[in-house]
């Protein structure tokens, strides 16, 4: 592929330089053509002169040959006496012969006139062929006008050709990494292979040596039964009873050996008991004595939450201690039961009775785990735009149910679903922050989504910076989201907490980084470590520097290449930069997609400074909400299932064929669904063509998503039109949580066919609803789908298609192997679609991740702390 490519790039210049070349001449006969234009203007111009000269001479003449007559009839009709007249002063002899003979002046002068006369006309019809061939060359200027125009043309087109190739070879970079790969994993599999063969040659060795012993064996017993047939003499049989008295003695030793081995066992094991029976017995007196202090584990996470923001609500009233608020939040992070008492006696009573029954709470209590709190700009359901969401809300619930205190700061939206939050309220307190110079306040409400705790931001700016009716995509963004990084970390600041670590997200907290350490840090507010998490590099927040002073920053000090300068634009800051320089810990959504934004191509001009902060920077896959994605409990679905009983799957792909009118007439025939933002990233091309190859291989095909490029939605507007009423596609051109469970539920295949995709969730969720996955591997994708027709992975890890190159061709041979395994291999498909809904695509194992990563930047912080 690399070889083709370098010969069409080689033809492409040899044809670019064989243009430029025809370019030149055409441009040198352009300007010989138009000096030989010039030079006939300029006989033109003297033909004309010439011309009025011949014209004012013919005047002349005429004038003459008027006098002339004139003379002639005045020479006749005078007979003078004399004989003789004056003219011109001179007597002339009126003999009219002379005149005749031609001896008369005037006579030659007027020949002569007429002479020039007749050339004159001549060099005027020789001037206008000229002036024809003066037109001709023109037209032919025009049509070589028209040549160079077309030239160019070519010259544009083989110059994007061009471009073409060498984006194609820039992919070969990844093609190049990924083959470096296969090698390495071909030299495991080959010291694998040696290591099994060094074995292999060592059980040979070793079945060998049994094979001699056996014969020496089958010989000793030959001899024995040859010995006893023939009654071997005194001496042989002597020499035998010594052996064998030798083997009964070294079998004495054995067993007396084994017996003391035993003995000692049976002593450990004894030893083994009492000391479980002493340490039962502590235990036993421990619990007696923690009896009261026992954790209530009967109490659900938002009862904790609900308790948490009470006791911040207190302290930010002022009607709590600082050191009081830190103790009671201890008591019920480690969810303690006279905390738990304490708290129901308090319903209906109000705000000094729950202070005194609070305060009477005084037992010290040391925390059982992490304070995390994330910083985001989404967190779904009550604010989601994509993925980020998810992993907001999905992290912090995989978190809390591991022990730790995990809370979330928002920006109140006006836009956001309120509906999802429980116990809403605003407190009665304003936290001030600044910004552009001046201090600004901050309503803060809270609530708890999902059983987390969850702090709003309003501000009372006059910008109404949250009161837009969407939350990304105003001219203001980078403003919006400064001002409520640095509001966030003002409400930490404010109330006295002291989290372990301060997770953010995206360019639009990657402000908290550099804030938390160049202003807060500085004011005694350094208890937590950042953990800085990009969900896509395509987004970075970049802005002219100047922008950055309103959040208080210093712009002269961070606009600085080692900084938050950006590194394609000196002008700029780059947010996403400054988070990853300025953060302990900096993470992406999958291993493979943190390799990509390592190369130029995948990292966006940000791939230097990510090899230079390696050390700090992971992958890690992301999860999905298996609550909210569960077939088995799915109350939008038409009927649940699990992958232990498949019918309601059939049931489903029924119920949205009927609810979207498409043909029910062949139950067998496959359902290809397809759920996705139409946006050049997710491939809009290849989802285009997967719909129309689909139809030729004899599916079904299902699409629901929008676009927020007009030109794509209009265009799949105008699909969706064709299809209107065809029996076996719709377009539905929306986003519909309720409609994507039935379409995963009814979907037999799903296609992903991403240019780059970070992590991805789609195929998570497809394969909990056991829809087979159909995608391009990139980033998540690689991570999370494995071809079923690839022998390097294991026959249990193999879960869907996939393709390589990221064209109509790699997409339609994926197809075409899904369609055709799902056609010939019923049974197998059956039991394909099993496997990818057992398999544990849940935030657990990537919390625990998180939750390494979190324990060790503590530690380190903890130890240099000790160390000063």
């Amino acid at each position: 592929m690399i070889r083709n490519a370098e010969k069409n790039i080689l033809l492409l210049n040899q044809a670019r330089v064989r243009a430029l070349e025809d370019l030149d001449k055409i441009l040198s006969e352009k300007e010989t053509l138009q000096a030989e234009m010039n030079v006939l203007e300029m006989k033109l111009a003297e033909t004309d002169a010439r011309l009025k000269v011949a014209a004012q001479e013919k005047i002349n003449v005429e004038l003459l040959e008027d006098q002339l007559e004139k003379l002639n009839n005045e020479i006749s009709s005078r007979n003078t006496i004399e004989g003789q007249f004056e003219i011109g002063g001179k007597i002339w002899n009126p003999d009219l012969s002379s005149l005749d003979a031609g001896s008369s002046p005037l006579i030659e002068e007027l020949d002569a006139l007429k002479k020039e006369n007749t050339l004159l006309k001549d060099d005027i019809q020789t001037l206008k062929a000229k002036l024809t061939d003066v037109t001709e060359t023109g037209e032919r200027v025009l049509v070589l006008e028209k040549e160079r125009s077309s030239l160019e043309d070519s010259l544009r087109e083989l110059e994007s050709r061009f471009s073409a190739a060498q984006i194609d070879v820039s992919k070969l970079t990844s093609v190049t990494y990924e083959c470096k790969a296969l090698r390495e994993k071909v030299e495991n599999l080959q010291t694998l292979l040696e290591n099994a063969t060094q074995q292999a040659d060592q059980a040979k060795l070793v079945l060998q040596q049994n094979q001699e012993l056996g014969q020496k064996v089958e010989k000793l017993e030959a001899s024995l039964e040859e010995a006893n047939a023939h009654k071997f003499s005194s001496d042989m049989f002597q020499h035998y009873n010594e052996l064998l008295q030798q083997k009964v003695e070294l079998l004495d030793e054995r067993l007396e050996m084994s017996d003391q081995e035993i003995n000692s066992q049976i002593q450990l094991y004894q030893e083994s008991v009492k000391e479980f029976q002493d340490t039962l017995e502590k235990l036993k007196e421990e619990s007696m004595r923690r009896s009261l202090q026992q954790p209530a584990d009967d109490m659900p996470w938002e009862f904790w939450s609900r308790l948490l923001l009470t006791i911040d609500g207190l302290l930010l009233e002022k009607k709590l201690s600082s050191n009081d608020a830190k103790l009671l939040r201890e008591m019920a992070w480690k969810r303690d039961v006279q905390i738990r008492d304490a708290y129901l006696a308090c319903r209906g009573k109000n705000d000094r009775e729950i202070v005194a029954t609070f305060l009477k709470l005084t037992l010290s209590r040391t925390s059982p785990g992490l304070h995390v709190v994330h910083i985001a700009a989404e967190m779904a359901p009550v604010a989601k735009v994509g993925g980020l969401g998810d992993v907001v809300s999905g992290l912090g619930k995989a978190l809390q149910r591991k022990g730790h205190l995990v809370e979330i700061v928002l920006p109140k939206y006006d836009c956001m679903q309120h509906d999802h939050i429980g116990d809403l309220k605003v407190l009665d307190v304003v936290v001030q922050s600044y910004f552009d110079g001046q201090l600004f306040k901050n309503k803060i409400w809270v609530g708890t989504v999902e059983g987390l705790p969850i702090y709003f931001i309003e501000p009372h700016h006059p910008a109404n910076f949250f009161w837009r009716g969407q939350y990304y995509g105003e001219h203001d963004d980078f403003k919006r989201f400064s001002f409520f990084s640095r509001a966030a970390l003002e409400l930490l600041y404010q109330t006295g907490k002291r989290p372990d670590i301060i997770h953010c997200h995206d360019w639009q907290t990657a402000f908290v980084a550099p804030l938390y350490w160049e202003i807060y840090a500085r004011q005694g507010f350094n208890s937590a470590r950042i953990c800085f998490t990009c969900h896509n590099f395509e987004y970075q927040g970049t802005t002219p520097a100047s922008e950055l002073g309103s959040c208080g920053l210093d712009v002269h000090h961070l606009n600085r290449p080692d900084r938050m300068q950006d590194n394609s634009a000196h002008d700029k800051v780059n947010p996403v930069k400054g988070a990853i320089i300025f953060s302990n810990i900096v993470t992406t959504v999958s291993p493979t997609y943190a390799q990509e934004v390592r190369t130029a191509e995948g990292g966006r001009g940000l791939h230097e400074t990510l090899k230079f902060h390696s050390k700090k920077f992971v992958g890690i896959l992301n999860g999905i909400d298996t609550d909210a994605w569960n077939p088995s409990t799915d109350g939008f679905v038409s009927m649940q299932y699990n992958a232990d009983d498949l019918h309601g799957k059939a049931k489903n792909k029924d119920a949205i064929r009927k609810y979207l009118k498409l043909s029910s007439t062949d139950a067998f025939q496959p359902l290809v669904g397809c759920i996705t933002r139409l946006v050049p990233q997710k491939g809009v091309h290849l989802i285009r063509h997967a719909m129309y190859r689909t139809l030729e291989l004899g599916g079904q095909f299902v699409l629901l998503g929008s676009s927020p490029v007009s030109h794509i939605q209009r265009e799949f507007e105008g699909i969706a039109n064709h299809f209107q009423n065809h029996p076996h596609v719709r377009l539905l051109l929306k986003y519909d949580d309720a409609l994507s469970h039935t379409i995963y539920a009814a979907s037999d295949m799903f296609v992903i066919p991403s240019m780059f995709e970070p992590c991805g969730l789609t195929q998570m969720i497809a394969m909990r609803y056991g829809a087979v996955p159909i995608v391009r591997k990139t980033g998540g994708l690689t991570d999370s789908v494995f071809d079923v027709d690839d022998d390097t992975i294991p026959v249990q890890y193999r879960n869907g298609f996939t393709f390589m190159t990221p064209d109509e061709q790699g997409l339609s041979g994926a197809l075409e192997r899904a369609f055709s395994y799902y056609m010939k291999n019923p049974v197998g498909w059956q039991q394909l679609v099993q496997n990818d809904m057992r398999m544990d695509f849940s935030w657990d194992s990537s919390a625990a991740q998180y939750e390494e990563l979190y324990e060790k930047s503590v530690a380190r912080a903890r130890a240099a702390a000790a160390r000063a």
